[in-house]
């Protein structure tokens, strides 16, 4: 069984691309990607394509819409078709199947299963290899019921390598490093140390020598 990890390549410190996002640099503040929307001619032919071909399961969509649709789920994301208003009127359903298309992509643990059910389904579909670094990546393509391509992939085997552009190579490792976190010692800790006291003179010490000392950090010192 393939892993369905991805392996991801860090350049530089994450903690220094945590502090440039942070500082506002880079793109938008976003969390994840949340869902797909598809205009699709015929809704219910699209919702059973989404369901019983790729595996999404169809959920409670908000009712104060105004127009006809349908909310899936799976995956991490959701797919959100909305039923065209002219059907009529949208372009005419793409037969060739092109990888260079606009499409959607879904990672799978084994492509023998998957070329199986779209055999047992009569879904046509083009294949093709990708190799890199002797890695070999394959990839599966085929329409939905209106022509919009979807892929199904081992792309997980690629290593992710983030691009630094030239002039923005502090996002990715030349920040300077965040000043360490200085939390302040426990109150027995700052109690200064016993003034010296006059002892004997032993071998190889000094005459007024203290055994033991209390060091102090210097932000904890400066928040007496």
């Amino acid at each position: 069984m393939v892993s369905t990890k991805r392996s991801v390549v860090v350049v530089g410190e994450p903690a220094a691309v945590q502090q440039h996002q942070a500082g506002g640099g880079g793109g938008l503040p976003l969390a994840a990607l949340n869902h797909i929307s598809v205009v699709c001619r015929s809704l219910q032919s699209s919702i059973r394509f989404y369901r019983d071909v790729l595996g999404f399961v169809p959920i409670r969509r908000p009712a104060s819409f105004g127009f006809d649709g349908a909310w899936l789920f799976n995956y991490g994301i959701g797919i959100h078709l909305l039923q065209a208003e002219d059907p009529a009127s949208m372009p005419p359903r793409k037969t060739e199947i092109d990888p260079k298309d606009n499409h959607i992509s879904f990672q799978c643990e084994s492509m023998e299963a998957v070329q199986r059910r779209l055999k047992e389904l009569e879904i046509r579909y083009v294949q093709r290899r990708v190799e890199e670094g002797g890695i070999y990546v394959d990839q599966l393509f085929f329409h939905d019921p209106d022509g919009f391509m979807v892929e199904v992939c081992t792309c997980d085997k690629l290593p992710i390598v983030p691009l630094v552009p030239e002039g923005h190579a502090a996002i990715l490792g030349r920040l300077p490093p965040p000043e360490p976190v200085c939390k302040r010692p426990p109150a027995a800790a700052l109690k200064p140390a016993p003034p010296p006291q006059h002892q004997p003179a032993k071998a190889g010490g000094c005459v007024g020598e203290v055994e033991a000392s209390i060091i102090v950090p210097a932000c904890a010192m400066r928040s007496m």
